[in-house]
């Protein structure tokens, strides 16, 4: 497939596409999807206010896009080869731009849900094809060194600057800016891909996506984060409650069903889990996207509902752990040549255990300082230290015109590790906590789900040790060289 991808971007620049144009439309999509993945944790306070969300219902403005994305990353990414780049590039932007107006818009919780789950559905289909019109755009030289450069680079400040940037939207312009601030950008990001990308053509016209699959993946997951996070209103062991697990795990199951005797082209070919390095890092994976994303949520919500910081400060006291994890990234790579990945990851997970271990000493009567800062900064650089090797260790063993397939898997299981996290440690700091919602209860209910947090890096710790195979610096650069051609499709 990525050999077709290479000839047909070369067809496609010969039919007059422009590079510099290609590049900063694919450089404003990254930035926009990283960005909305932040974005709304500092308006979350104010949301919750102004629609009536209830403790747990407020998860969902971040479960319904995590689902969303990671559910349906894999089959758009196969819509687009069946399709054309370009075409179903456009189609996501239209969809999340809209769905940005729409979120804006909301006046009850149903309608902004909805909303979230629209901008997953349309992250879903432009973040892949904007990948691989990059790779077609710039197939090999320095043009390319530097075009994924821009990409990283865009990838990192969307994420970083999107907690910043939701905070000062909040507080003083309203928190419906968090969620219009994306629809100019998607806007721009039409205009450029308009003009600056010449018309592709479809890299497998053949093949037939798997909708039915995808379908049940991400109705299984739904249906399971709905079931952890209704235990607020329906005890566990209430009809309601187990109604619904069992419903996920049929569907669960019968995803991998399909995917096992499906004719067409599967989401995932199951023998592909048998890959220690695949299975392992995935696994490893969910519990680093749970983390992260209960690191943002709960220290977002203590910072402005504890301690009384406005979402613009708060957005500010949050820039230490995107730099923290920058600074761990920097290390990895430092170390990289001489530790195995397994070694960081192992390393990564025993230190962000460490901050969030910090996190877990939280109080009514802390300070940003001590409660905050120092976790913060152990945590992220832990974040750092794991996130490269990581992506390197997924597709470690695996053949070549699969290392796409893997990597997309690698970017939902984050998705799904933030849903399926975030629901289950919400819900335990809400039964620690109580129903009082004062101050010091809210405290206690946050710190003891960042004290689980802290547990779950143990078990990453475990899982990189038991589960995935030691492999030396040299083995690993030299198994990256054979994968070279299908750098971009694993940044998916």
């Amino acid at each position: 497939m990525t050999n077709k991808a290479l000839v047909n971007g070369q067809s496609a620049l010969d039919r007059g596409a422009r590079p510099g144009l290609t590049l900063a439309a694919v450089a404003v999509v990254q930035f926009m999807v990283s960005l909305d993945l932040s974005v709304v944790n500092l308006g979350l306070p104010e949301i919750a206010e102004s629609l009536g969300f209830s403790e747990l219902g407020l998860t969902w403005v971040i479960h319904a896009y995590a689902l969303a994305f990671g559910g349906l990353l894999l089959l758009g990414g196969k819509i687009a080869d069946r399709y054309g780049h370009k075409r179903i590039l456009l189609i996501g932007l239209v969809v999340f731009g809209i769905a940005s107006l729409a979120g804006g818009f909301a006046d009850v919780p149903g309608h902004l849900v909805a909303a979230r789950v629209a901008q997953g559905v349309g992250a879903a289909m432009l973040a892949p094809a904007a990948l691989a019109l990059l790779t077609a755009t710039f197939p090999s030289g320095k043009a390319r060194v530097k075009a994924f450069g821009v990409w990283a680079a865009m990838n990192a400040a969307g994420g970083a600057l999107g907690v910043l940037i939701g905070g000062v939207l909040t507080e003083y312009a309203g928190w419906e800016w968090v969620m219009w601030v994306s629809a100019p950008m998607a806007a721009l990001a039409m205009v450029l891909t308009w003009r600056g990308i010449a018309r592709d053509l479809p890299v497998a016209p053949e093949g037939r996506p798997d909708v039915l699959g995808a379908l049940l993946a991400t109705g299984g997951m739904t249906l399971l984060v709905l079931g952890i996070v209704r235990t607020d209103r329906y005890a566990w062991s209430s009809m309601v409650t187990l109604s619904t697990l069992a419903a996920a795990i049929v569907l669960l199951v019968a995803f991998v069903y399909v995917e096992r005797t499906t004719t067409r082209d599967p989401l995932v070919r199951v023998g592909l889990l048998a890959n220690r390095s695949v299975a392992g890092a995935n696994t490893y994976n969910l519990i680093f996207g749970a983390t992260m994303a209960s690191a943002f949520y709960f220290v977002s919500l203590y910072l402005q509902r504890v301690l009384g910081t406005s979402p613009a400060e708060t957005g500010l006291k949050f820039l230490p752990l995107a730099i923290g994890v920058v600074v761990g990234s920097v290390i990895a790579i430092k170390l990289g040549y001489k530790v195995p990945a397994r070694t960081l990851m192992i390393a990564g997970a025993l230190v962000s255990a460490v901050g969030f271990a910090g996190f877990g000493m939280i109080d009514s009567d802390g300070s940003f300082l001590a409660d905050v800062l120092v976790p913060s900064v152990i945590a992220s650089v832990g974040f750092g230290l794991c996130l490269g090797p990581m992506v390197s260790t997924a597709t470690h063993g695996v053949a070549q015109h699969e290392t796409g397939t893997a990597s997309s898997l690698l970017n939902s299981s984050r998705q799904i590790g933030a849903a399926l996290g975030l629901a289950a440690l919400s819900t335990a700091a809400f039964e620690y906590s109580g129903k009082e919602g004062t101050p010091s209860a809210l405290s206690d209910g946050y710190a003891f789900a960042l004290t689980l947090g802290a547990g779950l890096w143990i078990v990453a710790a475990v899982i990189a040790l038991v589960v995935l195979p030691r492999v030396s610096p040299a083995t690993q650069a030299e198994q990256d060289d054979r994968e070279l051609v299908d750098v971009p499709e694993k940044a998916v």
